[in-house]
């Protein structure tokens, strides 16, 4: 878990544009743990050479004394990175290779934006994980084109999905803001409520109720701002009196 979570750390948008380097860092470990299970050592081993390329700083020279794999600029890493993925995906081919060629679009945007949608939208109709992620990543890139109402739908999908891979948390977030963006004000203040109120429903194991999360939190936030009254209709969350100190 400690290599992964290296490889992957500080991320961010390149590796699952546009979302939180936690929430990248949280998918994509677990991705690989998932994947461990059913690869041989070889395949674990050229992945990580990829991600660790994928992970390499950007900087004139590396500092003194260090032996550390860096980039002038992000076009250099782009073009290694996809070169190494694309080495992954030759040799192993299958489900390693779908997550490959995943890494490859991801990191085309930088070098050629609408080839890098191209394949986002090819690996979007794949179907699991995989498929899931492209997807993600694809509204990302629309939204960021201007591209909404094409940006929404995709959310939706992944929100109407009954194992979207990622929380549905962020896609709804992320399609509440999308609404607001195109003025669909009552759309977005229902995906809002109807996320903040499954969050404030959530149990853990012994049934008791769960702090908000982040996401959770500015999407409580985000609709006290659009309509305080809708608000008022959430679910209280009931404090565990007994570890409350007495």
């Amino acid at each position: 878990m400690e290599k992964a979570g290296k490889i992957f750390e500080g991320q961010g948008r390149n590796i699952l544009y546009g979302i939180g380097a936690l929430a990248v860092l949280g998918i994509l470990i677990w991705l690989i743990l998932l994947w461990n299970n059913s690869s041989n050592q070889k395949a674990q081993a050229a992945l990580g050479r990829a991600m660790e390329i994928q992970q390499a700083q950007i900087m004139e020279s590396p500092p003194a004394g260090s032996t550390e794999k860096t980039f002038k600029t992000e076009a250099d890493r782009a073009q290694a990175a996809i070169a190494e993925f694309e080495k992954v995906a030759a040799e192993y081919g299958g489900s390693v290779g779908e997550k490959a060629k995943y890494f490859i679009a991801i990191n085309r945007l930088t070098l050629d934006r609408a080839a890098g949608t191209a394949e986002l939208e090819a690996l979007s109709g794949s179907g699991g994980e995989v498929g899931s992620l492209s997807k993600f990543a694809l509204a990302q890139v629309l939204a960021d084109d201007g591209k909404l109402d094409q940006a929404a739908a995709l959310y939706a999908e992944l929100s109407a999905s009954s194992d979207p891979i990622i929380s549905k948390e962020t896609i709804n977030w992320e399609l509440a803001q999308l609404y607001e963006k195109q003025g669909k004000k009552a759309e977005a203040i229902d995906v809002l409520f109807e996320l903040v109120k499954t969050a404030s429903e959530a149990k853990d194991l012994d049934g008791k109720s769960v702090p908000l999360t982040a996401t959770a939190q500015k999407a409580k936030d985000k609709l006290t701002q659009l309509d305080p009254e809708r608000t008022k209709q959430l679910p209280e969350i009931k404090p565990d009196l007994g570890s409350l100190p007495f």
